[in-house]
C-alpha cells in the first residue's frame, strides 16, 4: 500500500513503533515483522545512518519507500535526528512523512529558535516534524540516566516552537544492550496532561516488555527502537558466520531474527494500546 503519513500513525491513546533502519536488511525486516504483527510501524533513518551510506540519503530512502509502498502492512517513513539543515531540506523530496529535527545539543533558547525554523519549514513541505528538549541519555554521554524532562519547560518549548511531537527524557537511554531501563511513569502522566501533542520515547531497547506497555497506557505514542535490531542481527551473523563466505547465508537468518524481534515488539506496544482504549472505555 501507498505510504501512510507519520500524522496519521501518532495519534493519542496509541502506540506506534519506529524502528531504525540502517540497511536494506533493516527495512526488510522490519516491514516484514510490521506483516506478522498485522499492525502499523515507521521506518526511520537516522542521520548517523545516511553519513553511514557516504552522506547519500536517496538510495537507501528510495529502497524503504519501495518496500513500504509493495507491504500489506501500513508504513510510515521517517528522518531521525537530524542536526544538518540541509539533510532536514532534503527530507520532501524523498517521501519523508516525518522528520525529528534535533537542537538538543544548543542551550534552550537556540534550540526553540532552530526548532522553530525547523518546525515552520516542515510545514510549509506538509511535514511532521519532532523535536527533542534537553538530551536523552545515552547521547555521547552527555545525560546521566537520572535526567528528566521538566513539564513546564516543556509545555512552554511546545508553545514557542509549534513542533508536532516532543521526545522527553522519562528514563530510557540510546544504545542500552539490556532491558534494564525503569521509566518514570507518574512524570509520563504528568507530561501528557500537560503537553497538546504526542510524546514521544527514544532509547527504547533498553525497556523491558512490561515497562514499555506501562509506558503506552501512561501516554507515550511513538516508540523508537534501534539497538534491539542489532543486538538480534550482529548475533545471528555471529553465529554462522564462520560457516558461510556467501553472505546471503549468514544475511539472512540475521534479517530473520530482526524481524522476529520487530513483530515481537510491535505485540507488546499494541497491548499497551489496548490496554488504554480499555482504560478509556471504563
Amino acid at each position: 500500500m501507498p505510504l501512510v503519513r507519520t500524522a496519521d500513525l501518532v495519534t493519542f491513546g496509541r502506540g506506534v513503533a519506529a524502528f531504525n533502519v540502517i540497511t536494506l536488511e533493516h527495512a526488510e525486516a522490519i516491514i516484514a515483522g510490521a506483516e506478522a504483527a498485522d499492525t502499523a510501524v515507521i521506518c526511520q533513518i537516522s542521520e548517523n545512518a545516511v553519513k553511514f551510506h557516504h552522506g547519500r540519503l536517496g538510495p537507501i530512502a528510495a529502497a524503504t519507500a519501495a518496500l513500504a509502498e509493495n507491504s500489506s502492512a501500513p508504513v510510515g517513513l521517517h528522518l531521525d535526528h537530524v542536526t544538518d539543515v540541509g539533510l532536514l531540506h532534503q527530507a520532501a523530496d524523498h517521501g519523508f512523512g516525518s522528520v525529528m529535527y534535533d537542537g538538543s545539543h544548543h542551550d534552550y533558547a537556540e534550540n526553540v529558535a532552530r526548532t522553530a525554523e525547523a518546525a515552520a519549514w516542515a510545514h510549509a513541505h506538509g511535514l511532521w516534524l519532532e523535536a527533542e528538549l534537553g538530551e536523552v541519555g545515552g547521547k555521547d554521554g552527555a545525560h546521566a540516566h537520572g535526567a528528566r524532562t521538566d513539564p513546564g519547560e516543556a509545555t512552554a518549548f511546545v508553545a514557542a516552537t509549534g513542533v508536532d511531537a516532543l521526545a522527553v527524557a522519562v528514563g530510557s537511554s540510546h544504545a542500552m544492550t539490556d532491558r534494564t531501563a525503569t521509566l518514570d511513569h507518574a512524570l509520563i502522566w504528568e507530561l501528557r496532561a500537560a503537553l497538546p501533542v504526542p510524546l514521544v520515547l527514544h532509547g527504547s531497547s533498553g525497556v523491558p516488555d512490561d515497562e514499555l506497555r506501562q509506558a503506552v497506557l501512561s501516554g507515550m505514542v511513538k516508540i523508537n527502537i534501534g539497538t534491539a535490531l542489532n543486538v538480534a542481527f550482529t548475533g545471528a551473523v555471529r553465529e554462522s558466520l564462520q560457516a558461510h563466505v556467501d553472505p546471503r547465508k549468514y544475511l539472512a537468518p540475521a534479517r530473520d531474527a530482526m524481524s522476529a524481534v520487530v513483530a515481537h515488539l510491535l505485540k507488546v506496544i499494541a497491548a499497551g494500546t489496548d490496554d488504554t482504549r480499555s482504560l478509556y472505555a471504563t
